[in-house]
């Protein structure tokens, strides 16, 4: 049996197990991402429910940092201020702050949709990869086949 014959096959399935393995990484990374997405989803509902139930003159710990907190009392609930993104906040009244936070959660899930749409996109090049690579393994498979059924006629 020659070895020199499955040289090229095997560097291409080698690379196309690296491709797999790529795309598996990314399809990784964009899980992560959707999930600290939520993660930040959630913390959206938390604060827009604080703000709707909230009073003026309620008091709330406020947290000052190393799990720290200090008890307050609201003097106005209608002067929240929300960060809008990009390094930029605005005071808001209760109802506005809500409508604020809402929006950023919706804009939260274009992206994750978005991001679930590269991940189904990754699968179906997965997918190819794989029925590629499950052919060149045929092909291997049937070439030794044949050289190992040539042999003994060589004898």
């Amino acid at each position: 049996m020659s070895l020199g014959g499955g040289g090229g096959g095997d560097s291409q399935l080698q690379q196309v197990a690296q491709e797999i393995e790529q795309i598996e990484e990314e399809q990784q990374a964009i899980e992560n991402e959707i999930q600290s997405l939520r993660n930040e989803q959630t913390e959206i509902d938390e604060a827009i429910e604080a703000i709707e139930t909230l009073e003026s003159g309620s008091t709330v710990q406020v947290p000052v940092g190393g799990d720290a907190y200090v008890r307050a009392e609201i003097a106005n609930i209608d002067e929240v201020v929300v960060s809008l993104g990009g390094g930029y906040s605005a005071e808001r009244d209760q109802e506005g702050a809500a409508s604020t936070l809402e929006t950023k959660k919706e804009t939260l899930d274009d992206r994750i949709e978005d991001l679930q749409s590269t991940i189904a996109q990754l699968e179906s090049e997965s997918e190819e990869l794989e029925q590629q690579a499950q052919q060149m393994q045929q092909q291997q498979m049937q070439q030794m086949m044949q050289q190992q059924q040539g042999e003994p006629d060589d004898e």
